[in-house]
């Protein structure tokens, strides 16, 4: 079987797994999210409403095999039942909102951190034993001891609070009609600086320690040094040989901080409230919202296999050999 068909075959069991623990997860819980409700209210609710209340979550009777298939289906329709918090929105509804405010933040940060870290770790280990060796590396590992959410505080009050250089939370500034236009645009971007700033700081650490020690190891190859006996540029072997080997292991962290940023930004959303994922997420939990948490708990967990089956196939094209030495292994 050839790899890429193995590796889908893998994928789409972990989904079907992660689909399964997330129907049966909630459900070994005490209560339900319209008992929940009912408790909140300060009048008293009649039998016959709390029954429609489940009704309306999804939650009415039947074996627990008639839920998992039902279940099942409204998966395959993307029907995730009622918000509670934002009752009675669909969480699908919800989720549209925040998936794109998330996706914003997370590939800007994500992309932008993976391109400076790596390409300081090319010159860091290509200049082995320079100043910028000596100096980079224990910088940025030392800002990126710190959790994102300490760095978001810290430029929300020296930022935001005492110069006023940067608004201090939100994604875009009220009033302003969302849309593809420069104010609503400019505002966006203006917004963005201090959450993906923060995030960034704390990443490029590890991109550029993962991509200079590689590198290193791959400068001790022999078919560089048969590369500069060809009469080669030094740039040309820098990009073409050395680098273009040592970013695959890079090429998978990065695969895997895709599918993590659904989840790895939580606490930033929540210091900016940036009205992403993570902050819905916080929403759902201080709310009960039991809908809308098991649908971004679901969301994270196939983003995460997602974002996995596209950086095979990238890293398939970027080393044809990976996809020769598995078929023949197989």
């Amino acid at each position: 079987m050839p790899f890429l068909v193995r590796r889908l075959v893998f994928y789409l069991v972990a989904a079907w797994s992660a689909i399964t623990i997330n129907f049966f997860l909630p459900r070994t819980m005490p209560g339900d999210p319209a008992t929940s409700l009912f408790a909140r209210q300060t009048s008293m609710l009649q039998p016959e409403q709390l029954d429609s209340l489940k009704a309306a979550y999804g939650l009415t009777g039947g074996s627990l095999w008639d839920q998992y298939v039902t279940y099942l289906q409204h998966i395959s329709r993307l029907e995730f039942g009622v918000s509670i918090s934002q009752f009675p929105v669909p969480v699908v509804d919800v989720i549209r909102q925040g998936v794109v405010w998330t996706l914003v933040l997370g590939l800007v940060s994500l992309f932008l951190g993976f391109l400076v870290g790596t390409s300081l770790g090319v010159i860091c280990a290509w200049k082995r034993d320079g100043w910028l060796d000596s100096t980079l590396p224990v910088l940025f590992m030392f800002v990126g001891s710190f959790p994102y959410f300490f760095l978001a505080l810290l430029a929300v009050y020296v930022l935001g609070v005492q110069t006023g250089w940067f608004p201090q939370g939100y994604a875009y500034e009220f009033g302003l009609t969302q849309g593809w236009n420069m104010p609503f645009l400019r505002s966006v971007a203006w917004h963005l600086v201090l959450p993906a700033t923060s995030v960034i700081l704390v990443s490029i650490g590890h991109w550029l320690m993962g991509m200079r020690n590689t590198m290193i190891a791959v400068l001790a190859e022999d078919y560089l040094t048969m590369a500069e006996a060809k009469g080669l540029t030094q740039f040309h072997i820098l990009l073409r040989y050395a680098a273009r080997n040592a970013i695959l292991p890079s090429v998978t962290a990065l695969g895997l901080g895709i599918g993590f940023i659904f989840s790895g930004q939580v606490l930033t959303e929540i210091v900016f409230a940036y009205p992403g994922l993570g902050y819905l997420l916080f929403q759902s939990v201080t709310s009960l919202d039991y809908p809308l948490m098991q649908a971004i708990f679901l969301m994270i967990a196939l983003g995460v296999l997602l974002a996995n089956f596209l950086i095979d196939l990238v890293y398939v094209l970027i080393d044809p050999r990976t996809l020769r030495s598995q078929n023949q292994a197989h």
